[in-house]
């Protein structure tokens, strides 16, 4: 599937495919890598695992740990093979006495950045992430603060290429995206995280009692903006946290889904130019990578969710609220789906819903089932089907 709005390119390298990083023109790996499990390797563990990485065509990794060691790790891995890897860094994580602090304050993010570029042995990264912004209030307060000044800086210098902003709220997230200070954001998604409302404790197993009947609509909103504005989104959380979806016990959603599930739950979404693989060493690493030569059953991700949807009363009908547009084709999806529910409810269909339908400017037999429409649909109606049958009710 080409995605126009982030850029989907259809290059590949082995079984890695790649996508264009929003706006930014950089050519990056559908599947990148964290910084969670460099902590505990030594410094060869570390090299070694970077090693996999490459060579399975991994160009993009997140560092949002200020911990000098996990930096440091990072830094003697990609020794002489700098060029091989996009970075994506964070202004705002800082390592103070020993502890890890979030922080604006302008003295101690140029402390900790300038750290980052000494550990990594580069002079630039490739984008510089504002460091976790979850609450738009928060946004608000960032915005011509000395703390943006200072990341437009480094942007000036050259220290980063590009800006981004990480957060795990779907509004302060889109708030983010709609001031135009963004190129990239940083957000977990995944098929939990997107069925609960905004601004929830999603580390509460109480927030997922009563999940939505689909997505969210601010996070379908969110997903929809970057999209249409090319703001790349790097997926994080992409298992839940601690991997909470590939643990039936420990899943919200209470089925277990797999590696290969998650990651295609993610990169399903237009918007979405990156899948982090949080994993701890080697084995995991290489166990994730099984995405890259998974069949289309395997990374079939409705069919595990189909059971939690149910339980959850989600009614896959369509509201006619239009957030699966824009279509490729042009298709007006909220229309043709109205006109099918009115002629379902008839032995026969009437002329005039005929005639209505004949009059629209693009028909279901145009949909080119890309899927995209389904990705946005906070309400998970089954649209291609939906397309499908449209066809057989106005033979069109």
């Amino acid at each position: 599937m080409v995605v126009a709005s982030c850029g989907t390119d259809n290059q590949s390298k082995g079984n890695m495919k790649f996508r264009i990083l929003g706006s930014t023109g950089i050519n990056v790996s559908e599947i990148g890598i964290g910084c969670g499990g460099f902590e505990d390797m030594t410094q060869e563990q570390a090299r070694k695992y970077m090693d996999v990485a490459i060579d399975s065509s991994i160009n993009y990794i997140d560092i949002y740990d200020a911990n000098p060691v996990v930096r440091g790790n990072i830094g003697y891995a990609l020794r002489g093979r700098r060029d091989k890897m996009n970075i994506q860094g964070h202004i705002g994580a800082y390592w103070n006495g020993g502890q890890y602090e979030r922080t604006r304050d302008v003295e101690k993010c140029k402390k900790g950045f300038e750290e980052l570029l000494t550990l990594l042995e580069t002079d630039h990264i490739e984008v510089g992430m504002m460091h976790i912004v979850d609450d738009v209030a928060e946004w608000n307060q960032i915005v011509g603060s000395p703390y943006l000044d200072y990341v437009h800086q480094l942007k000036a210098e050259g220290k980063i290429k590009h800006i981004g902003v990480s957060s795990h709220n779907a509004a302060a997230a889109l708030a983010a995206a709609k001031s135009g200070e963004v190129e990239v954001i940083m957000f977990s998604l995944n098929p939990a995280f997107d069925r609960v409302n905004t601004g929830a404790n999603v580390w509460d197993p109480n927030t997922f009692e009563h999940l939505l009947p689909g997505i969210d609509p601010v996070r379908v909103e969110l997903y929809d903006y970057c999209a249409q504005h090319r703001i790349a989104i790097v997926v994080m959380k992409v298992y839940g946290g601690g991997g909470r979806l590939l643990d039936a016990e420990r899943s919200p959603l209470k089925v277990a889904l797999t590696p290969d599930q998650c990651l295609s739950y993610a990169l399903s979404k237009p918007c979405v130019a990156v899948a982090l693989s949080g994993t701890q060493n080697v084995e995991q690493l290489v166990e994730n990578l099984h995405y890259l030569n998974a069949t289309d059953q395997e990374k079939d991700f409705n069919s595990a969710l189909s059971g939690q949807t149910s339980q959850n009363n989600a009614s896959g009908e369509c509201t006619y609220c239009n957030h699966c547009s824009p279509c490729a084709a042009g298709i007006e999806i909220d229309k043709i789906n109205e006109l099918l529910d009115q002629a379902e409810k008839y032995k026969e269909v009437p002329q005039e819903l005929k005639d209505k339908y004949l009059a629209l400017e693009h028909h279901a037999s145009e949909c080119t089932e890309c899927g995209a429409c389904e990705s946005r649909c906070p309400f998970d109606v089954p649209i291609r089907q939906r397309m499908k049958e449209a066809v057989r009710v106005f033979g069109k």
